[in-house]
This record gives structure tokens, C-alpha cells and sequence, in this order.
């Protein structure tokens, strides 16, 4: 049986004057995103969308998309959406150069750690952070120094977990790494109580 082939893009977004981006990062919408999720990313004001596959009906993106452009993948579920990569390399650039480059995958992790086949792939690409799906759990770590990070579902709740999207704010110096809550409209913070992520690039 021949391999499947994967779909990789390249894509780039520029910062703002000042060296900053402002991007929510969704997955899992599954055709239903949260009744309130478009009015909660409007107001973020984000420069980009990015979702990490999962889609379901495809009018999803183009709902995203009335609020900034959207830059997606296809999950597992998502066999129709023939014109979208399976992988995304999405390079955030500035002035100065290279400020950012993310991997936007579906399917990325085991647990904490890695799929060892995205961790060759980020580091053949260069990649600082992977954006990843599939889980429907919220998680922002590192793993071989790449970070990871994963929005959780903004779609129908499962396995009891919540309905969040990621934010992912840039600045000259930094790169602060989120989860908002569906429900609430407010930050959300696991019950471990851990922090914001954030990542010096």
C-alpha cells in the first residue's frame, strides 16, 4: 500500500509598525463552533486566524474569516477540504527579519511529548513553536526546545473538557501564549493554576 501523502504550504503574515501580532488560534470546531465564538474573536481584534484542523462543514472558515483572514489545515476529519494542507509552515516576519516560524498541524502529540515524525518535521522546517488539534485538551509546553501549543476545542464539548480558543500575542521581545474561555469570555487557566506561556524568540 502506497504512503499518503501529505500536503505541506508555506505562508507568511507581517507583523504590525511596531514589530507586534495579534492571532487567536482555534481547533476541533467540528461543524459547530461555540454559539458565542465569533463575537469572542472579533473582539480580540486578531490580525489572523489560525485553525488546526477538525473543521467540520467548511462555512466555518468562511464565518472566521469576517472577522481577519484565516489560515487553516485539515484534521482527520476533514476528507472534503481538498484545497487545504495538511501542514502549514507559517513564517511571522518584521522589519528585521524572521520574528516567528510555526508548524500548524492536525495531529501532533502523544500525551506531552512530540509525535517523533513532527518533531523531524519542525526541525527539518526550522520551526520554533507547532500549533496543533485533535486532543480537544488546551496545552502550552516544550518539548526537544520546540514549543507546543494546542487551543484545545472551540466546538461541542467533549470528554468533559472546556470550550476555549489560544490567543497568541507577539511583541519585539516575546511571544505570550493564551487560552480564552468560551463560556465566560475570560482567560482560562488549567486547574494547576500554571501561567500564561511565554517564549523568548
Amino acid at each position: 500500500m502506497a504512503p499518503t501523502r501529505v500536503a505541506m504550504r508555506r505562508a507568511t503574515l507581517p507583523t504590525r509598525k511596531d514589530g507586534s501580532l495579534h492571532l487567536v488560534v482555534v481547533a476541533d470546531s467540528h461543524s459547530a463552533p461555540h454559539r458565542a465564538a465569533t463575537d469572542l474573536l472579533a473582539a480580540r481584534r486578531p490580525d489572523a486566524i489560525l485553525h488546526a484542523g477538525d473543521i467540520g462543514d467548511l462555512t466555518v472558515l468562511d464565518r472566521f474569516a469576517g472577522v481577519a483572514p484565516v489560515l487553516a489545515v485539515r484534521g482527520n476529519i476533514d476528507v472534503h477540504a481538498d484545497a487545504l494542507p495538511d501542514v502549514l509552515t507559517l513564517d511571522i516576519v518584521s522589519d528585521r527579519g524572521l520574528a516567528l516560524r510555526i508548524l500548524l498541524v492536525h495531529m501532533a502529540v502523544n500525551g506531552p511529548k512530540l509525535r517523533a515524525e513532527i518533531a523531524r518535521l519542525a526541525e527539518a522546517e526550522s520551526a520554533s513553536m507547532v500549533v496543533c488539534g485533535h486532543s480537544h485538551v488546551p496545552f502550552i509546553g516544550r518539548d526537544r526546545s520546540i514549543t507546543v501549543f494546542n487551543p484545545g476545542s472551540i466546538g461541542p464539548r467533549r470528554f468533559g473538557l472546556p470550550i476555549l480558543f489560544g490567543t497568541l500575542d507577539l511583541t519585539p521581545t516575546e511571544v505570550l501564549l493564551g487560552h480564552v474561555d468560551c463560556e465566560t469570555g475570560g482567560p482560562w487557566v488549567p486547574p494547576s493554576g500554571r501561567p500564561r506561556g511565554t517564549l523568548h524568540p
